[in-house]
């Protein structure tokens, strides 16, 4: 059975501070619902993008903390979504490495 989650502002959901939900309004997620219709990695990857640098990969884990908690109602430690987290990254630089490849073999 589905828990409902109480979040009626970013602030209210595990894991995420101010700071983070300051980043996430930054993309244009103002309330809990907008960040659970959006994916962590491609989320992660907008704010990457938008603050001109690298997030510190606990960025993700922790914004796939919070989808857990928005879409099941259970609160868990950002650090438990650490090991999926890094396959996640893992397979996205591999994607980028692929595209690098095929685009100096298109402009050769």
């Amino acid at each position: 059975m589905r828990k409902q989650h109480n979040a009626g502002k970013l602030e209210d959901i595990p894991n995420i501070g101010k700071s983070i939900a300051s980043d996430l309004r930054s993309l244009g997620i103002l309330t809990p619902q907008q960040l659970a219709a959006r994916n962590p990695l491609t989320t992660y990857l907008a704010l990457s993008g938008t603050m001109g640098q690298r997030h510190d990969p606990c960025v993700l884990y922790t914004l796939m903390a919070a989808q857990h908690y928005l879409q099941s109602g259970e609160a868990v430690s950002w650090w438990k979504f650490a090991g999926q987290g890094k396959k996640m990254l893992a397979a996205e630089a591999e994607r980028k490495a692929k595209l690098l490849k095929r685009d100096s073999k298109l402009s050769s």
